[in-house]
């Protein structure tokens, strides 16, 4: 796992700002404290990051092709990179390491731009060919490795794996975009492409841009999930092929020559993967566990039980209070507003595993492959509503009941007729955004300041979802949200949560569930085999069932979650008035008043506004570093113009 940052000229090949790529490589130093390095000639210059896992020695980046023609910087891990490397041998390449990076520059040229269809694998790369002067990027297909560009006024390109490796530019425009701040209030996260600069993209997952000089750079799709067709023998014995395809995928993402350990949380998917690392790994199998103090979110108990069963060395550490110096460096990891407070826990559990290991397998990927979300359950029930009554008398009927259903935001979700009915008085890609956003329209247009719903201009978050919707390669409402989560959710949410917190810490983290193969397998599948009414995930039970304690999965699901209610009646909350009796930096986005509000009747205990309070707390935090490096901006421009007089 590596960070990787550049600089191309689109206009002329002039000649590279070498301290500012530097700048630009030193501001993701955390991705890789092992070196560093870089390439620099007319129009082009590279810098890379390195974290050793593979080829320790020889593996160094970047690296030239064989003839000299091309130069690549890569982020990831390519598992079939011993397949591809035989494959090429025979069609005549030679190789000088045991790296796969050098595969993939070997691949380039025999393959070109197709060669990313031949990875399998986590990575975002830069290539540099130096024979038709072209810049390849390529980002993986589910977007676990991440990566950023924008094009600066002097018709330059810049690229970096995060965020704060484009701020060294100070050609680099940091306007906010103030769709970016309507999608992170509505669903909590800023989804791919959009960042929170209005100038500043991300590479989509699943995507490829082929740059040259004089021309307007391009994202191309490579992937899209596809349901797979299941033969008839692997229906006859699912549960059996599911074991087999990701055990095979777990076996190729062991490969490594450093420490590898494994995440468990004591859910189905991590203690699947954990059991079935056990059975392959040549070694004891070290399983990591952030726990907390009160029951109501702990699972260590059966993190436990199957880490015993596994015969794994178990190592188990708390959260502890309301983390609030945590919570203040949230931004400066995320770069821009992020509103999973999962981010915490799961920070810790990657500071966790660093102290014993450098890289680590983990669960994700299996809620949204295998119908783990309830709201999957309620979506199709809802589906099945709205095929039973046309628009025209549903619209009416449900809006009704939920503008005078009374409204229970703390009660179970069946309880929460009012939601219910809302979803189904509008279309399915509607109400599925109502089921998964975080504020309501009307509380986003209680909070968002005149000026910000003036400068949307009529933007709405449910457009993120609305992308995708149509494009949903089935009719089948369960698979159909699955594939706008895999697309939306998963990249722009959970990826990222674990790409920065574990980058942060210097750590690689793995996802044997995310295979591509895998992920089209699991959509192939019927999804009544994964869901029967409330419950998800059946098929995954039953075959984890030969690998873990009955009793560790069949019980209600619980998440990664903190107890945020209770930290913003405690010093969360004394911490978030006193922002606004200082100087509340997003005053230019948000209404004070009714923050105040909020804050009131969560301390009073009259409603749990906590999910709403995180967000302010987490954009309110971004604001004010933004705000500070804007200061110190304006303070370096006039001492240079001081200097230059």
């Amino acid at each position: 796992m590596c960070g990787i940052s550049g600089w191309f000229d689109l206009k002329a090949p002039r000649l590279p700002d070498r301290a500012l790529v530097r700048a630009m490589n030193d501001a993701i130093r955390h991705r890789g404290p092992d070196g560093d390095g870089f390439h620099f000639e007319p129009g082009v210059g590279l810098g890379h990051r390195r974290l050793a896992v593979i080829d320790l020695v020889t593996g160094d980046q970047p690296m030239h092709s064989g003839n000299g023609d091309a130069c690549l910087i890569f982020n990831g891990e390519i598992y079939n990179f011993r397949e591809l490397r035989a494959e090429l041998e025979s069609c005549g390449h030679s190789f000088k390491t045991r790296s796969d990076t050098e595969v993939i520059l070997e691949a380039w040229a025999e393959w070109g731009p197709d060669c990313v269809n031949h990875l399998t694998g986590m990575f975002a790369f830069a290539l540099w060919d130096r024979r038709d002067e072209t810049l390849f990027l390529a980002r993986d297909r589910l977007g676990e490795k991440p990566l950023y560009y924008a094009i600066l006024p002097d018709q330059s390109l810049v690229f970096a794996s995060e965020i704060k490796g484009l701020l060294p530019s100070p050609l680099l425009d940091r306007t906010i975009d103030p769709c970016a701040v309507e999608e992170f209030f509505a669903l909590g996260y800023i989804a791919e492409p959009r960042t929170i600069y209005a100038n500043v993209k991300q590479m989509p997952a699943g995507t490829t841009m082929l740059i040259r000089r004089g021309r307007q750079p391009s994202v191309q799709r490579y992937w899209d999930p596809a349901p797979a067709a299941i033969d008839n023998h692997e229906m006859s014995r699912l549960d059996d092929a599911l074991l087999e395809r990701l055990e095979r995928i777990v076996k190729a993402q062991l490969v490594a020559d450093v420490p590898v350990g494994t995440f468990l949380s004591g859910g189905v998917d991590s203690s699947g993967v954990t059991a079935l690392m056990a059975r392959t790994a040549p070694d004891t199998v070290t399983a990591f566990t952030i726990g907390f103090h009160s029951r109501e979110f702990d699972e260590t108990e059966y993190a436990s039980l199957v880490a015993k069963h596994c015969a794994a060395h178990h190592i188990i550490d708390r959260m502890q209070g309301d983390e609030t110096d945590l919570v203040e460096r949230l931004p400066a990891i995320f770069d821009e507003p992020f509103g999973d407070s999962s981010a915490m826990p799961t920070f810790r559990l990657m500071q966790l595993a660093r102290k014993s290991v450098t890289v680590a397998l983990s669960g994700d990927g299996g809620d949204e492959l295998f119908s783990g979300y309830r709201r999957y359950g309620f979506h199709a029930r809802e589906e099945n509503l709205r095929r039973l009554l046309p628009a025209a008398i549903r619209g009416p009927l449900f809006g009704t009941l939920a503008n005078f259903y009374p409204q229970f935001d703390n009660a179970p979700r069946f309880l929460r007729a009012r939601h219910t009915f809302h979803e189904l008085s509008v279309d399915s890609r509607m109400g599925y955004f109502l089921n998964v956003s975080v504020l309501a329209d009307d509380a986003r247009n209680a909070l968002f300041s005149d000026g910000l719903k003036r400068s949307l201009q009529g933007y709405h978050a449910v457009e993120v979802l609305n992308a995708f919707a149509g494009a949903a390669p089935t009719d089948d409402p369960i698979t159909r949200a699955q594939y706008v989560d895999l697309k939306t959710w998963l990249p722009s949410d959970i990826l990222t949560k674990v790409d920065r917190t574990a980058m942060a810490n210097s750590l690689e983290v793995r996802v044997p569930m995310l295979d591509h193969t895998f992920v089209d397998w699991a959509l192939g599948l019927p999804s009544a085999l994964n869901r029967r009414g409330s419950e998800g995930k059946i098929l995954l039970k039953r075959a984890f069932e030969k690998l873990v304690p009955r009793n560790t999965l069949h019980r209600p699901k619980q998440g990664f979650s903190v107890p945020l209610a209770k930290w913003f009646r405690g010093a969360l909350g004394t911490f978030l008035e006193q922002k606004l009796k200082d100087e509340f930096s997003a005053a230019e986005y948000l209404n004070i008043a009714t923050v105040r509000r909020l804050i009131g009747e969560h301390q009073a205990g009259r409603a749990d506004n906590s999910r709403a309070l995180w967000l302010i707390w987490m954009f309110e935090s971004f604001m004010e570093r933004e705000h500070a490096a804007s200061a110190q901006r304006a303070f370096t421009q006039h001492a240079a113009r001081t200097l230059s007089n």
